[in-house]
């Protein structure tokens, strides 16, 4: 049986020999560049993400970098080589390692997110209780656990591949017949999708239904504090989880698709093809715009490595306090010191040392 992943139809194969390395090469170098600042930002002197106690998801997030970055540095180039070459190049050796590197990561990735959402959800359903649980010590065990289930879910992928001659050509396909790769194939999805998207679903469902769920009056200011204080980072590690089910959610439909519906193979089913390998491939590349876009704490961490943004972020900081200040005889809109609304403050905006960002710009501590 011909093999979906791996073997190109010659029909498409002028339009794939333009399309394909476009779209290899700015995936490559976006995940590149991209990965190469989530670390220098988690990774800077000062605290860092394996020191500071309140740091156990920056811990996650570096891990999930790492994956990307080990996928987008050994993965994408030979996966970019199928599709634009007429043969296999490389030897047995590294046809192998490549498609065990592909799920070795995938794996790592996906188990990553799902550490993170029972880290969101234990932060604030449980904040104190969890604090004990919450340690970089622990964060760093569990890094471990996932590298070592990834390794163990995607060691049967190191003889799934091999090399096969094709005339005068070599090409790497998968070895194994038909029943044992569709029992792989099946397990996989499981395990590696399925399985993680069910968890981080879960986590964050009741997460967000603890956090907007109905409070009496005495604690609704609570609640909101707590809503604005995780809500940021929540936000960031709740969009990657998304893009991770919608990007890598294609490539498996379509293998499911191959083995238990009708596929036939045509220019369609090879764009079709081409399009979920290009999307789950690019997940690895879009995670740190999502981390830019969401996530304030993150901006502020990744300012303080130009020191031109440096002066200008603290430039701008003076100004927004400079307008924020009240003379010393009124509160806000003229209003008499003492007849300040309940949860005025005129306090800094905290750092987020814990747990995300918690930059308030109101306390609830009512007149002072």
């Amino acid at each position: 049986m011909a093999d979906i992943q791996n073997i190109s139809l010659d029909s498409p194969g002028s339009v794939g020999a333009v399309a394909v390395p476009v779209i290899f090469a700015f995936i490559f170098l976006l995940g590149m560049v991209g990965n190469g600042l989530v670390l220098a930002v988690l990774l800077q002197p000062g605290p860092s993400a394996w020191q500071d106690p309140g740091s156990t998801t920056d811990l996650f997030i570096l891990n999930l970098a790492v994956a990307d970055l080990c996928f987008i540095l050994c993965c994408v180039p030979f996966q970019a080589a199928i599709y634009t070459l007429d043969a296999w190049l490389f030897g047995a050796f590294v046809c192998k390692t490549v498609h065990l590197l592909i799920y070795l990561t995938m794996y790592a990735s996906s188990f990553t997110l799902a550490a993170v959402s029972v880290d969101r959800y234990l932060a604030v359903r449980h904040p104190l209780r969890s604090r004990a649980l919450r340690t970089p010590r622990n964060a760093r065990a569990a890094v471990g656990l996932v590298w070592l289930l990834a390794a163990l879910f995607s060691a049967p992928y190191l003889s799934y591949y091999g090399t096969v001659r094709y005339g005068a050509l070599e090409l790497c396909v998968p070895a194994w017949e038909d029943a044992r790769r569709r029992a792989l194939d099946v397990a996989t999805f499981a395990a590696g999708y399925l399985l993680p998207v069910a968890v981080v679903s879960l986590a964050y469902g009741r997460t967000l239904r603890f956090l907007w769920a109905a409070v009496g009056p005495a604690g609704a200011a609570a609640a909101e504090a707590r809503r604005r204080a995780t809500g940021r980072a929540g936000r960031a590690m709740l969009a990657v989880a998304a893009l991770y089910a919608l990007c890598w959610g294609p490539h498996h439909a379509l293998i499911l698709c191959f083995w238990y519906g009708r596929f036939a193979f045509s220019p369609a089913t090879y764009a079709c093809r081409l399009a979920s390998h290009c999307l789950a491939y690019a997940n690895s590349c879009l995670n740190p715009l999502v981390y830019s876009l969401a996530s304030r704490h993150f901006r502020a961490r990744f300012r303080r490595l130009w020191p031109c943004c440096r002066r200008r972020h603290r430039h701008h900081r003076a100004r927004r306090a400079f307008r924020r200040v009240r003379p010393a005889s009124s509160g806000p809109a003229g209003c008499p010191r003492d007849a300040r609304p309940r949860g005025w403050s005129m306090e800094p905006r905290g750092d987020a040392q814990h747990g995300g960002e918690t930059g308030l710009a109101l306390s609830a501590r009512g007149p002072q």
